[in-house]
């Protein structure tokens, strides 16, 4: 207990390992002299919570966009409106636009952005625990991942974190291994 008598919060295993994540995009990042954006829509701005908990972050994270309704997605992010009519937000086409539109918006070298169902319900004909990730870095390279979380809504909101941000580690530790002429994106 602290001094005003409250009790320490319960971490859960999958809380601790987003916040691992969060460090180790953080060190990712800064191994490679590189800044990051977000763009987020079921997690609604917990990667960006995560990366901001990490010490010395002003280096690494430049800022994020959460964009919860799919409208959002169109105007803040520059996602087709033609593309979101026809497949809704939940599509890895969606996640793609939205990681370039945060890089850009927040002018930083990766963005990582997430899309999908946390639940109760389906959404866009995706079940529960359908996500979509995307990281858009340097140049027009972009990397698009689909998960498929169980649980509860907070357990794959979390789930969402940790994976969006492993995804976004492997991608810069991948481009700064990576010799001109060996793209890791194909």
């Amino acid at each position: 207990m602290n001094e005003e008598g409250d009790r320490a919060v319960p971490i859960t295993e999958i809380e601790r390992a987003a916040a691992e994540a969060a460090l180790e995009a953080h060190r990712a990042l800064l191994d490679s002299g590189s800044t990051c954006a977000t763009a987020e829509s079921l997690t609604g701005g917990l990667i960006g919570a995560h990366m901001t908990s990490v010490p010395g972050s002003s280096a690494t994270y430049r800022g994020g966009l959460v964009t919860y309704a799919t409208d959002a997605k169109s105007t803040l992010l520059g996602v087709p409106e033609e593309l979101l009519a026809e497949h809704g937000a939940v599509h890895p086409d969606v996640a793609r636009h939205m990681a370039v539109g945060a890089r850009r918006a927040v002018e930083a070298d990766y963005a990582i952005s997430v899309t999908g169902v946390a639940g109760p319900d389906p959404q866009d004909g995706r079940p529960v625990g359908t996500v979509f990730a995307a990281v858009a870095g340097p140049g027009s390279r972009t990397r698009v991942a689909r998960f498929s979380f169980t649980g509860d809504r907070s357990g794959i909101r979390y789930h969402t974190v940790e994976g969006a941000l492993r995804l976004l580690t492997t991608t810069v530790r991948e481009e700064r291994g990576a010799e001109p002429d060996n793209d890791p994106f194909g």
